[in-house]
Order: C-alpha cells, then structure tokens, then sequence
C-alpha cells in the first residue's frame, strides 16, 4: 500500500496568533480540503489527527497504481493549499509519501468503538518523512517512486537518517513551486 501523511508546519505557532475560533475553523477547512482531495484520488482518509491527515491507498481500492495516485493526491493537496498560485499558500503544509507493506485493519475493539487503521514501520516511515518535508514539499521515498513507474523531471535526492530507523532512507523532494500542471507525473 502507500501512505501519505499532510502536516502543518508551525501549527503551534499559528494558533498562538488566532483565537480559538479562528484556530478551529482553519483546521477544519485544512480537513474539508485534505479529505475531499484524498477522497478524489481514491484513498481512504484514516486519520485527522490535530495537524495531520493521513491517506492510505490500498491496492484493493486505489487499484494497481496506488503510489502514482498517492504522488498526484500530494500535488492536488499542495495546489489546493494555494503553493503555486499568485496569492501562495493559505496554510504551510508539508507531505510526506511512502510504499511497503503494512497492517490494515479494525483495531481497538473496547466496547462498541473500533478504529480501522494502518500500522508498522512502512507506516512510521512515511510519518518520518512529513515530518523532514518542508513547508510546500512533497517527500517521495524511493520505494513509493518506484512503485508509482513515473519519470519526474529530476528530483533534489536526499538520505534521511529518520527517527527510529537503523538505516538511512532515501527520499526524493518535489518543491511546492512546481505546481500540478508544470509537474506531471507520466508513466515511464
């Protein structure tokens, strides 16, 4: 599968200049965009965690090219979050996109609540790898690049050495200024 997790750069900064309020309704349109975004591209949004929304593309849904649609999912989010156009970015997002195996399934069966999640290292690394993205940056590990067969103009490559992880990781980065339509990703 592919995972892509969307986090807010410096949310806490951000709420500390907005009341509550205003906080709130920010976050909920960061939602209301991530979610219909993710939802266009045939994943399944898993969570919406303080600043973070995580997508998870299962080839039994998303089909056989998950990672290619995972890769558009992040430059549509990116788009939408304003990188690109002429008035810039609404919100400071970062993205982070990863391939492998993992867990997918209910968990947490107390009482009537169960939530239906992913879990393992492959889902950690993509987490790992939002986290580094900086803000407008779509971080691509390899394997989810080579997953998705798509030939980007040439990418800034980057070995990561990601909290938790014995060994490096390489990433690839998509910078926010290369929008949707000056970016495509085509097959090889």
């Amino acid at each position: 599968m592919t995972l892509l997790f969307a986090d807010i750069r410096g949310s806490t900064a951000l709420a500390e200049k907005m009341s509550a309020g205003e906080f709130s309704r920010l976050i909920n349109r960061f939602y209301s965009v991530a979610t219909e975004t993710l939802t266009d591209s045939e994943a399944w949004s898993d969570r919406l965690v303080g600043d973070q929304v995580i997508g998870i593309f299962i080839p039994g849904f998303a089909g056989p090219d998950h990672a290619r649609l995972a890769i558009q999912a992040a430059q549509n989010l990116i788009a939408a979050m304003g990188y690109g156009s002429k008035d810039g970015a609404w919100l400071p997002v970062g993205v982070g996109i990863h391939t492998g195996i993992a867990f997918a399934g209910a968990v947490g069966r107390t009482g009537a609540a169960i939530d239906i999640t992913a879990l393992g290292d492959n889902v950690n690394v993509a987490a790992r790898l939002a986290a580094r993205a900086k803000s407008g940056e779509i971080m691509i590990s390899e394997a989810a690049l080579q997953a998705a067969r798509v030939k980007l103009d040439p990418l800034e490559r980057r070995e990561l050495k990601l909290k938790g992880k014995s060994e490096a990781v390489t990433a690839y980065v998509l910078p926010a200024r290369r929008s949707t339509s000056q970016q495509e990703a085509t097959r090889q």
